[in-house]
């Protein structure tokens, strides 16, 4: 049987997601829990792959088991599990169904804020100066008009294109900053880190729509802005077709 497990996590205290050889994962975790409570092994594959302390309120993973699971399952795996992650459902799918490859939309938040803020500092970032929101707004339109975001992307990945469709890319007030939330069909390592830097250098005025282009036109990471920090960015909704559940 296989099932798609919902969770979220709060990133700091992880290597990412995905198993590393010289630091703890989220991945590896919950392996261990779901290994715990099944008493067998039980591999998980992600819906992605997110870097070392960003964090999710909401990963999708599936995993196959002959196992019949619990009707407690949920609170089972959460007493099991460390503070920093939690379980909130699990759903049974059809055989072929694939966390990562049948994901139809992905979307992520970016947290800034602009004044100290002691409860807000490891789950935003915080700007020193405050740049022009509605600038940046209008330069996200741009973003829009491209496919190709090579120059948004991490060096050396196994991506085997750098094409991405976005579905909406926009800063909106918070109640305590900003968010830009950001959506695709894809994403490549990094980029959503790399387009909020990007996009804070329209900001602050040291660039302007028309460079912006000129830098997706490059495909140059050199060309873009600097990775803004992990701490403020979130997984937040991953999108799949109904026909991959069973009812």
């Amino acid at each position: 049987m296989r099932w798609f497990l919902y969770l979220s996590y709060n990133g700091t205290a992880y290597h990412g997601w995905q198993m590393q050889p010289n630091g703890i994962s989220v991945q590896e975790v919950l392996e261990r829990s779901l290994a715990t409570l099944l008493r067998e092994p039980v591999p998980v594959t992600g819906a992605g792959r997110t870097d070392s302390g960003v964090h999710a309120r909401l990963m999708v993973a599936h995993f196959d088991t002959d196992v019949e699971l619990p009707d407690s399952f949920v609170q089972r795996m959460n007493s099991i599990l460390p503070r920093d992650i939690a379980v909130h459902e699990v759903k049974a799918v059809v055989p072929d169904a694939h966390a990562r490859f049948d994901a139809t939309a992905r979307y992520y938040e970016y947290h800034v804020h602009t004044f100290k803020n002691v409860f807000a500092e490891h789950r935003s970032v915080r700007l020193m100066h405050i740049p022009d929101f509605e600038r940046m707004n209008k330069a996200a339109e741009v973003l829009m008009e491209y496919t190709d975001f090579t120059s948004f992307s991490k060096l050396h990945t196994d991506a085997r294109t750098n094409n991405c469709r976005l579905l909406t890319a926009r800063w909106e007030p918070s109640s305590e900053g900003w968010v830009f939330t950001i959506g695709a069909d894809r994403f490549l390592r990094n980029m959503v880190r790399s387009i909020v830097g990007t996009l804070l250098e329209i900001g602050y005025g040291r660039m302007d729509a028309d460079g912006l282009r000129r830098v997706i036109e490059a495909c140059d990471r050199c060309k873009a802005g600097v990775s803004m920090p992990a701490h403020g960015l979130y997984l937040t909704r991953i999108d799949y077709p109904e026909n991959i559940f069973l009812k």
